[in-house]
Parts: C-alpha cells; structure tokens; sequence
C-alpha cells in the first residue's frame, strides 16, 4: 500500500488514535441513557435498543459517508415504530427495520440526498436546537423528586464535567485535558456513590441488560402480502425519519468539522446498517446527534471513533455488565446535561432580532412543532414547508411592472398601424422579476387594459422570468384582455427558457412575439 493511500485512510480513520477511542468512549456513555430510554418508548426490552446500537455504529463506521458521526436506535424511530410493535410484536418491528434499510439504500443509491438541499439554514437551526430541547427534557424524570444527594451529584457531575478541562488550561496540566471529563465524572460518581452507600438510582435500575451477545436471525413473521401490508408504512416512516435526522446530523457535524461529507453514501449506509440490526434482532435507528456533537467535542474526527462507541458499548453491556449497572444514572445526566447545552446553537437566539423576521419564524416554528410532537419529521416538514411559502412570498414581491407612454403617435406594434390606433401613442409596459404562481396574480393587475383600449402595446420582459405554466397563463390573460380591447400587442425581450417554456405550453404568445 502506498504511503498516499495509507495517509489517506489515516486521515479517514484516526487523525489521532488514543482521541478516538476516548471520544468514542465518551459517546457510549451518552448513548447508554438515552437507548434504554427509547427502548422503553418503542416497547421493547433494553437488550434490544443496545444491540441496535452496537450493530448499527460497528457497520456504519465502514458504509456511512460522514466519519466522526455517531448513530444508534434514537427517540424519533423509537416513537414511529411503538405502534407497530404494540399492534404486532417485536417481529414485525424487524421485518418493518428490514425493509426501511433496504428504501434507505435505494435512496442513497438514486442519490436522493440531494434533496436535503431544500432544508434551510433556519430549519437546521430550529432542528439543532429543538432537539438540544428534547434531550434536556429527558433529563427531567431522573430530577422528580430527586433527593439531596442526587441533586448533589449532579451539581459535583456538572463540575467535574466543565470543570477539569479549564483547571488544566490554567494550570497546564495535559491529563486533564487529554481524558475527557465526562470518563472522569462516571468514575469518580460510581466509586463515591460505593464508597459513601449513596442511595442513587444506578443503570442496572432502568432494566434487565444484556447478557449474551447479539445472534442472527431473521425475524420471525409469516412471508406474505398481508405481512407486507402491515409493515410497509412503518417501514417507510422509519426510512425517512432516520434518513432525515441522519442527513441533518451529518450536516450538523460537517460544519463543526469544516469538512464535507457524502450524503448519498451517508443513506446508503444507514439502510445497511439498519438491515443487519434488523437481523441480529435489534431496532433500526440513525444519526443521534447529541452523542455526534460529544463526540466531535472531545476529539473524534474519523471513523474509528464510531467504530469504538459501538464496540465500548458491547463490552460495557456485556463483558462489565456487573460495573456498568452500578453506575449512578445521574452521572449519565449530567453527561447528557451537557450534551443538551453544546448542541443548543446559543448565537441563534441573539440572531432571532439581526436575521430577516421570515427566516426566524421558521426557525422557532420547527422548534414549536418538533418540541410539541417529538417528531422530528413533522417539525422538520413545518419549517421546510414555511421555508418555502416565506421565499415564494419574498420573491414574489420582487416583481415590478412598469408603464411608459411614447410622446409621439405610435405606428402600430408591428408596422401595420394605420386607423385609430395609429393616431395614439404606443404604450409600453416593462416588466421585471420573476413570474411564477405566487406572482401571477400581481402581473396581471399590474395591466390598465382599459387605459389602453384601441393603442399599440408593447410587453417588455426583458428582465423578467416566467417559471411555470401559471406565470404562461398569466401572459396569455393579458394578451388576451389587450387584444378583446382592439390593442395590437408586441411581447419583446423572452429569454430562451421562458420562451421555450411558453412555447411548449402552446400560450398565445411565442418565441417571436404574439402568435397568429
């Protein structure tokens, strides 16, 4: 292998290998939490958030196309596939994970991801930030009546968290800076937890772990077109959900990174990786952003961190299964207490007063509805859909029309003048901006088709655009209201996709003027 090749997948796998593996760490301590959670939402045992987890980190490390990014079972195909494993059982969810993963292949493959394009600034914003929301909030159960020494723990969590690497800023102490604090908060909470016998609730309380590795299996569900049936809406729920959190996770960690990332790939890679779940009898998941951005802060910035979180998480799950359950769960919180507040955009609340009014509507809309629902895709769909209506309505204003009168008698608009209309001025309109279905309305009003009864009329579009047969249309109408007035109407200045479009639409106006 050739020294170019080899500092290539460096580069990809691990810039920095001891980072790596301590950000992966770093990383499956935030996922134990929140996928024993998310079990519970789905209805399904905690074994079987974990082995999902542990399955999809391990293959999307080699299929994803975004290195450095964490995914697992997450929250947001947890509450789509719930009803179908409380209709139907556990193996209709993998039948349904299967044929999610092999859309989201497809998808990838058609290089889909493209259409990710079409999500705003503002939405991903609004994204990112509701979710930094939703993972604060679940913090929140573990807190109910939390007595002093939990409140405690967590104050001590928090200051060790933040705390350790400003102290080995000041006092140029690399160790401190090297660990990352989180690993320092779950060890130093446990032994003092033991040592004190401090009644804090530990993992072992929040369900049975696993105690065998994960095996292969397909799921267990008859094959036939009422099977395919039950499964396929969900499935494709489950497929677009992760693929949306995913591509907007991806992209979260491509600006924190200031590196590219291949979208297409990154869904490809997910339906893979969510197929072999399936088969080794785990949920189907995505990108979780939250564990993404722990792990980018403490380091990781190539695959082998990915890689690691999901390997660590089966070696806690299993082989220090016994340790990991007393670990205190406050511990865990406060990891995802920080979690929460890294992954708020904090500068987007100061720019809620300096961005366009529009732009932070959607912005706060996505939050609202991703934050009512715990939907990610129906906030998402929100803000998309305002998104788009805020900019057709922007530049739908953008279009003017307006209207000279020759100071001498007109000669007809196309030398063939002569009667009344010879002896009146010609009237010219000229139109610039664009013209499409939010603005046609606008462009038709804009014509005094009274004021030029019996003249000569030239539509000047040089500036303009028109985009769809709604802006042909609207044309067509004024041509026509012209023409019923005794006009003689010249139509100047069409672009060559405006007049094509014009063109193939059969309007009354061609590439050359007003047709016959």
């Amino acid at each position: 292998m050739n020294p170019s090749t080899l500092s290539r997948l460096r580069a990809e796998w691990a810039p920095s290998i001891p980072r790596e593996l301590l950000a992966g760490a770093v990383a499956t301590f935030a996922l134990i939490p929140e996928v024993i959670a998310f079990s519970f939402v789905a209805g399904v045992d905690p074994s079987v958030g974990l082995f999902a987890s542990f399955v999809i980190s391990l293959v999307i490390a080699f299929t994803g196309g975004r290195p450095a990014m964490v995914s697992a079972a997450a929250g947001s195909v947890a509450l789509v596939a719930a009803p179908l494993v409380q209709s139907h059982g556990l193996g209709y969810l993998l039948a349904a994970g299967l044929l999610a993963g092999a859309v989201q292949v497809v998808f990838g493959l058609m290089k889909l991801g493209v259409l990710m394009r079409f999500v705003s600034s503002s939405v991903r914003t609004g994204f990112v930030n509701a979710l930094a929301i939703l993972i604060f909030a679940a913090q929140l159960p573990h807190l109910q009546g939390a007595s002093g020494a939990t409140w405690g723990a967590l104050a001590l969590g928090l200051a060790l968290i933040y705390g350790l690497p400003w102290l080995g800023q000041r006092l140029a102490w690399p160790a401190l800076s090297v660990i990352p604090s989180p690993l320092i908060c779950v060890v130093v909470l446990t032994v003092l937890a033991s040592a004190l016998g401090l009644q804090l609730p530990t993992v072992g309380d929040l369900g049975k772990l696993p105690d065998a590795l994960p095996v292969f299996a397909l799921p267990q569900v008859p094959v036939s077109l009422d099977t395919l049936r039950i499964i396929l809406l969900p499935a494709l729920a489950i497929a677009m959900v992760g693929l949306l959190e995913s591509v907007l996770t991806a992209a979260v960690v491509d600006e924190l990174t200031d590196t590219p990332s291949d979208k297409n790939r990154e869904c490809a890679g997910l339906g893979v990786a969510n197929i072999a779940s399936s088969l080794f009898g785990g949920i189907a998941g995505c990108g979780m952003i939250g564990q993404a951005v722990g792990n980018v802060k403490y380091g990781g910035r190539g695959r082998l961190s990915t890689l690691f979180a999901g390997v660590f998480l089966l070696i806690l799950m299993v082989a220090l299964k016994d340790w990991v359950s007393q670990v205190p769960v406050i511990a865990l919180v406060a990891i995802m207490v920080m979690v929460s507040a890294e992954t708020f955009d904090w500068k987007s609340l100061r720019a809620l007063v300096r961005h366009p009014r529009l732009s932070s509507a959607a912005m706060l809309a996505t939050v609202a509805v991703t934050i009512a629902t715990h939907n990610l895709a129906a906030g998402v769909a929100v803000g998309v859909v305002l998104s788009g209506v805020f900019f057709a309505f922007k530049v739908s204003r953008m279009l003017h029309v307006r209207v000279h009168d020759d100071a001498e008698p007109g000669d007809g608009a196309d030398g063939a003048g002569g009667g009344d209309g010879a002896a009146l001025g010609r009237r010219t309109w000229h139109v610039s901006g664009q013209v499409f279905f939010a603005s046609a309305d606008a462009f038709v009003e804009a014509f005094d088709v009274l004021g030029a009864e019996g003249r000569p009329v030239v539509i000047d579009v040089t500036h303009a655009h028109f985009w769809d047969i709604t802006a042909v249309a609207a044309l067509d109408k004024v041509v026509e209201r012209l023409r019923h007035h005794g006009c003689t109407v010249q139509v100047l200045g069409l672009n060559a996709a405006s007049a094509v479009l014009i063109d193939r639409m059969g309007g009354e106006v061609g590439p050359a003027g007003v047709k016959g």
